[in-house]
């Protein structure tokens, strides 16, 4: 690799592209509040409306596929700008939609450009910087990223007496300010000299050497199934917190809110541990609470606790989430520079295919009982775990022979 000094990134490109990846859980939690109104204002069932979210998470795992292959080409700047853009206008139509089939195809195609801000947003990080600041940079962006999950119920509950539609309104304006972060702020981080030339064959020889190189693989599995365990809570935590432990709307909104501000104080936390011990071992601790977290969860949901012995657990088990995911995205794009890129798109398309999997999985007992999610979750992190142990195997960072053109 060059040894020249990367050139870092500043505060407010640090807002910029965490804002970015935010994107996802903005319009996965945001509308979460309005799924009852939603459905009954266009005669939808639970699982129609369910299936508007998994389309999303399809239309980003799909969308990161081309996109990062993309930006290795062509450069980090042009498809970031036009895929907001697009993003912009889509969720206007999703406002406006008048049928529910509508409203999940466009949610689809909203997941397909929103998965730009993603895949280019930790591709501009791993462009500008290097070891330690990569880990604790992706860190900071699943913290920062993280006010999106406090926020966007919040304002959801808020806005949810005002029509489901409110809540794509407001989702507009939000990804319009992304859209001017972009084009404002984000810098072209690949120069033309650095980019991949080779076409779809070279991408393709690309994702076959990133799929041979075991310990990226065992990093972005570890990413992946960190992520399943935290879509497990958020896909099941409105029946969960409502149904099965009788609060209100309101409560479950005030609860989620105070989870998603436990993962932000948890990522700050570990970003700056990150710096003193090394991203390996924020990345075990994480796992080992999770896990502990959803075997305890289990236990209790299945005793039928009451509210006040659930909520602590349920706490502690999703706040470590940044410490998994933060870490391990950094471990798996430090091992794949090259092509920082494709890394990136391979491991979103991997930890969103996997999530639009568990969102439907989390509901097959019912909206009555709570253990799906925790089965969930503890399998998840256990095939987590087993991929981290899997990726600690394999050898050096690797060096392509192309890799001194490309990175």
């Amino acid at each position: 690799m060059p040894s020249t000094a990367k050139p870092g990134v500043s505060g407010l490109l640090l807002v910029v592209l965490a804002l970015l990846s935010a994107a996802a859980p903005f319009a996965i939690d945001m509308y979460l509040p309005a799924f009852t109104d939603l459905a009954g204002d266009l005669g939808a069932s639970a699982a129609s409306v369910q299936l508007t979210l998994t389309t999303f998470l399809i239309g980003l795992a799909v969308g990161q596929l081309f996109i990062g292959p993309l930006s290795d080409r062509y450069g980090r700047r042009k498809p970031l700008v036009f895929a907001t853009a697009v993003t912009v206008v889509v969720t206007v139509i999703c406002a406006l939609a008048p049928t529910i089939w509508l409203l999940i195809a466009m949610r689809f195609v909203q997941g397909l450009s929103a998965s730009a801000g993603l895949v280019i947003g930790r591709a501009v990080g791993a462009d500008r910087t290097d070891g330690a600041a990569t880990a604790k940079l992706f860190t900071l962006f699943s913290a920062i990223g993280g006010i999106a999950p406090v926020i966007a119920p919040l304002l959801g509950g808020v806005l949810v007496d005002f029509g489901w539609q409110a809540e794509f309104w407001a989702l507009s304006g939000i990804f319009l300010v992304m859209f001017l972060g972009a084009v404002l702020v984000v810098p072209e981080s690949l120069p033309a000299q650095h980019r991949q030339q080779a076409g779809f064959a070279g991408t393709l020889r690309t994702i076959g050497r990133l799929a041979a190189e075991r310990g990226y693989l065992g990093y972005i599995f570890a990413f992946a199934f960190g992520f399943a365990a935290l879509m497990s809570y958020i896909s099941a935590s409105p029946f969960v917190i409502e149904n099965v432990l009788g609060m209100s709307n309101q409560v479950y909104t005030l609860i989620f809110a105070v989870n998603a501000a436990g993962m932000v104080a948890a990522g700050t936390v570990s970003s700056r541990l990150v710096g003193r011990f090394g991203p390996e071992p924020i990345l075990r601790a994480g796992q080992t609470v999770t896990l502990a977290g959803g075997l305890v969860l289990l236990a209790l949901l299945a005793a039928g606790a009451p509210a006040w012995a659930v909520l602590p657990v349920l706490f502690l088990t999703v706040v470590s989430a940044p410490m998994v995911m933060g870490t391990a995205s950094a471990l798996a794009i430090g091992r794949a520079r090259y092509a920082a890129g494709t890394a990136s798109a391979l491991m979103g398309a991997l930890q969103f295919a996997l999530g639009a999997l568990v969102s439907p999985i989390v509901g097959l007992g019912g909206p009555g009982t709570g253990i799906p999610m925790a089965v969930s979750i503890v399998v998840a992190v256990a095939l987590g775990i087993l991929a981290r142990l899997v990726a600690r195997t394999a050898g050096p960072v690797p060096e392509p022979e192309h890799s001194a053109a490309a990175a």
